[in-house]
């Protein structure tokens, strides 16, 4: 398009086109059954009645197949657990039934507000997210140390050992650092991701996906300093969007194609 000349009435129609796409894209039906659903949110600034950064919502879900997708995304001023259970509640209605595991951060209510909808999933929280906050609660010259038994914890080959693990971690460290205990201790959504096939796990424990996508849309938008209106940032991201899914909705992800058959029986169990 860029160096062409376009009359008013060619850039309207242009437009009214890309409208009724994005409309579709909301509307459309979704894949009735999914292994993990990521769910992330990050800022971009957007104006109103003046600029305010505000949060981009956005879900993300890997079939039995393998093949991953953007499901839905949509803008809020503020990240939280109901506008995630909003999205879910509007892809309920348009097909989704099954969903083995949600992954997702540590933000108040969110796992409650995920599983509150489809009570027989299952939820991950980030380790990503989870060592950040542990770092975060120690002295520098102990961050590197306390980052490598944490690594320890959840790289474990099953739940018991990950458990033991833990609690040498929290004996080894929680005197010097209270706070981790409360962190860590009776969480039942720690070693969730130990419950599925070993070729998958990797892709399970972190919510890296949704994050990595969040971080390219920054990167791509930001020569936008601002969006004049959420129209023209709603047709900005449906752009990344479909250039996302057109590259990986068909493609099996690492490890989920050495699984089908246990994928596909865990569905059937959820049923």
């Amino acid at each position: 398009m860029y160096g062409n000349n376009y009359s008013p009435t060619t850039i309207s129609n242009i437009s009214k086109v890309m409208k009724n796409e994005i409309e579709a894209y909301h509307n459309r039906k979704i894949k009735k059954d999914f292994v993990v659903l990521y769910c992330d949110a990050t800022y971009l600034p957007v104006r109103r009645d003046s600029v305010a950064k505000e949060a981009l919502h956005v879900i993300i879900g890997i079939d039995p197949k393998g093949n991953k997708e953007v499901l839905n995304y949509s803008l809020f001023p503020e990240e939280s657990a109901n506008n995630y259970k909003e999205m879910l509640i509007n892809l309920k209605s348009r097909g989704l039934e099954n969903v083995l595991l949600f992954v997702s951060d540590g933000l108040v209510g969110l796992k409650e507000a995920l599983t509150d909808l489809y009570p027989k999933s299952k939820h991950q929280t980030c380790w990503t997210h989870l060592i950040r906050n542990i770092e975060n609660k120690v002295r520098a010259k102990d961050k590197l140390e306390v980052a490598k038994d944490a690594k320890l914890i959840y790289n474990s080959d099953n739940i018991d050992i990950a458990e033991k693990r833990l609690a040498e971690f929290l004996t080894k460290w929680s005197r010097k650092y209270p706070k981790l205990r409360k962190m860590l201790e009776g969480k039942d959504n720690l070693f969730t991701f130990m419950l599925f096939p070993k070729a998958i796990r990797r892709s399970l424990y972190t919510n890296n996906i949704c994050e990595n996508f969040n971080k390219d849309i920054k990167r791509k938008l930001k020569q936008k300093v601002q969006f004049p209106n959420e129209e023209s940032l709603d047709k900005a991201i449906y752009i990344l969007v479909s250039e996302y899914n057109n590259k990986f909705s068909n493609r099996t992800h690492l490890g989920f194609g050495l699984v089908r058959y246990e994928l596909k029986m865990m569905i059937e169990e959820l049923r």
